[in-house]
């Protein structure tokens, strides 16, 4: 993982990798694709490489992944 920038603050931007991201823009949080509840980026676990999309928790995961596969996206 790229060592974190915390003292940017606000929205980070990433992209997101297998068990990794990238830091695009430095900050401190990103917002869950699903929720839009705001996620510590020391506390992201969970996202989709190919949704380029982060979840706040297993559960919000499971929904964009049930979403994504009944419009016949990957996930």
């Amino acid at each position: 993982m790229n060592s974190l920038d915390l003292s940017a603050g606000g929205e980070a931007q990433l992209r997101y990798l297998d068990a990794d991201f990238d830091v695009l823009k430095p900050g401190t949080f990103v917002r869950c694709a699903v929720t839009d509840r705001v996620i510590p980026l020391k506390e992201l676990r969970y996202w989709s490489v190919d949704l380029q999309q982060p979840y706040a928790d297993a559960a919000a995961a499971n929904k964009a992944r049930e979403d994504a596969l009944s419009q016949g996206r990957s996930f």
